[in-house]
């Protein structure tokens, strides 16, 4: 019997870019689209024309660009969906302003020492984060911000393994 707690396979979005590239219109965004596959979502975040008027203008146009694009958006997801099994989100920027949209935010157990809680817990009194999750979603945040490169250099790794596996025999 499995238990919950073991990872479902999930289909390959390994090819998840080019399927995009070549199912989305080529008029929606002014150059390709940045594709972020995880276990649970998909998430596609494409550039706009820029506009005149600053942010407030970009913001206008972001959520004009949404609404308008709706429909034919949703059809997208699905039939992604139904190829990758994750959740499809989307977003869009113009320069330094993006939004994303109806996008995941999944929880995720740990277990932490006292040590550990006591680092969320002087977030919280500080005022920094609301809560415990707050907290530690911005020490997340902070780590990556802060190793990019080498989480890159990391997840480049793990997708030769990954290669290299399914070159292997089936055992």
């Amino acid at each position: 019997m499995r238990r919950q707690s073991e990872s479902r396979r999930l289909p390959d979005a390994s090819d998840a870019g080019d399927w995009f590239a070549g199912r989305l219109p080529d008029d929606w965004f002014t150059g390709e689209p940045t594709i972020t596959v995880d276990r649970d979502e998909i998430t596609v975040v494409g550039e706009l024309p820029r506009v005149e008027g600053g942010t407030s203008a970009a913001d206008g146009r972001i959520t004009r660009w949404r609404e308008d694009t709706r429909a034919q958006r949703m059809r997208i997801a699905d039939e992604a969906q139904d190829r990758y099994g994750r959740t499809v989100s989307w977003g869009a920027r113009i320069g330094e302003t993006g939004r994303l949209f109806t996008h995941l935010a999944v929880p995720s157990m740990t277990r932490l020492r006292q040590s550990e809680r006591q680092v969320l817990d002087t977030l919280v009194d500080a005022g920094v984060a609301r809560s415990r999750s707050d907290a530690l979603a911005w020490c997340v945040r902070l780590v990556g911000k802060h190793t990019d490169e080498w989480l890159s250099g990391l997840r480049d790794a793990m997708s030769e393994v990954e290669k290299r596996r399914a070159e292997g025999p089936d055992v």
